[in-house]
């Protein structure tokens, strides 16, 4: 086992920069050998931030083949843009180092094959870096559907409900990559923060598959909206139509009957909500009033409001191990402490040279939703099948 872990960091926009600031650099067993961006100034804005913080200035490229061609590292990290995830993290795999790959969506299902047969090829191990797959909340959930609290598990929910317009709007100021997928696109760009924990729930890939699904989404009002009232003096976006609906839903079916319903809503002004919702045969648990029901235990003839916040109550006995001891120990890093879970946990599985506890079969399958529901909804609802990115290993796989 390792003591220490090596890495390149490739790609180092805003998601980058706070990573390596508020997480890679406060881990005292990983060394940041180079930094790897297309933009000079973002190249030694991050150079700059590990010399300053580790007294030694790392390799600095704006070519990641050249950080993957550094012998010494053991792993890279990807923050690039989403229609770069992919190809890095096949060469990574090629070049035989661990591949950490920041969430997003893919733009073809060959390129998500292409993923699995170079893990399948190399057997070098990829992760997609699901930080709410380790939320507080998520997670506390997930203990109870294990210890059978909510009952047999018959239907989940989640959304990527976030107002997005000014980063969206400014993205050309901000080098960012959305702004050209909402001009272009119309899907559910960004399913992985919904599904993920969905997927620990219902045991995606291990015991069970999504099948199939179907996507709708709204007309394309929101966009337009905020620029003619925020942004009127941009005449290069002022007359621009947008693709991408407002609101896309996604329902999925699951090999064992269980349906899921994912929601993109990021272009109309709102509160921030993952819109986590699990729903049993025995119980239920929602994000949105962060309340627990149970059958027996609550009565369903009675006003559900007076239960509203209620999920806390349920902390002393079902707090998840993970967070009891991350509790314990002080909670440290972004979003909650999650960010710090999921690069933790990454890093303990390159130290160990062990398999990392979300796959390259998770990646494929979560990140496949955005192109199939790009096609279900430009065929107006038809559905579409999700491929079996396991080849029927998802029937004995735990």
């Amino acid at each position: 086992m390792k003591d220490n872990v090596k890495i390149g960091m490739i790609g180092l926009g805003a998601r980058g920069m706070g990573l390596l600031g508020h997480i890679i650099l406060n881990m005292s067993d990983v060394e940041v050998v180079a930094v790897c961006d297309r933009y000079e100034d973002r190249q030694n804005k991050a150079a700059d931030k590990v010399e300053e913080k580790r007294g030694k200035r790392p390799v600095v490229t704006n070519d990641y083949t050249e950080v993957l061609a550094i012998e010494e590292i053991d792993a890279v990290i990807i923050g690039a843009s989403w229609a770069d995830h992919i190809d890095i993290a096949v060469a990574a795999m090629e070049a035989g180092k661990y591949v950490a790959s920041e969430v997003g969506g893919a733009y073809s299902v060959q390129e998500c094959w292409r993923l699995v047969e170079a893990y399948e090829r190399t057997k070098v191990p990829v992760m997609i870096m699901e930080n709410c797959c380790y939320g507080r909340d998520e997670l506390m959930v997930l203990n109870m559907v294990k210890q059978g609290i909510f009952g047999d598990i018959v239907h989940c929910a989640g959304g990527y409900q976030h107002d997005l317009r000014d980063e969206i709007a400014y993205g050309y100021e901000n080098r960012h990559y959305r702004l050209d997928n909402y001009i272009n696109r119309n899907c559910e760009n960004y399913p992985t923060h919904e599904i993920g924990p969905i997927a620990q729930v219902l045991n995606i890939n291990r015991g069970n598959r999504m099948v199939s699904l179907v996507s709708m989404a709204s007309k394309a009002k929101g966009m337009k909206e905020y620029i003619k009232n925020e942004k009127s003096h941009d005449s290069g976006l002022a007359d621009v139509d947008f693709m991408q609906g407002d609101i896309v839903t996604t329902i999925i079916k699951c090999a064992h009957g269980e349906t899921i319903t994912i929601t993109l809503d990021t272009t109309l002004p709102r509160y921030y909500s993952r819109g986590f919702t699990v729903r049993g045969t025995k119980g239920m648990y929602t994000e949105d009033n962060h309340s627990i029901f149970i059958d027996k235990e609550h009565d369903h003839h009675s006003a559900w409001n007076k239960n509203w916040g209620n999920a806390d109550e349920y902390r002393e006995k079902y707090e998840h191990p993970i967070w009891k001891k991350f509790l314990e120990e002080g909670v440290k890093g972004g979003h909650g402490g999650m960010d710090w879970l999921v690069f933790a946990d990454f890093f303990e599985s390159v130290k160990k040279g062990t398999q990392t506890p979300l796959d390259v079969y998770d990646m494929a399958s979560w990140m496949c939703i955005s192109t199939l529901s790009e096609d279900s909804i430009a065929m107006g609802g038809h559905p579409v099948a999700i491929p079996d990115f396991t080849n029927g290993k998802w029937m004995t796989r735990r």
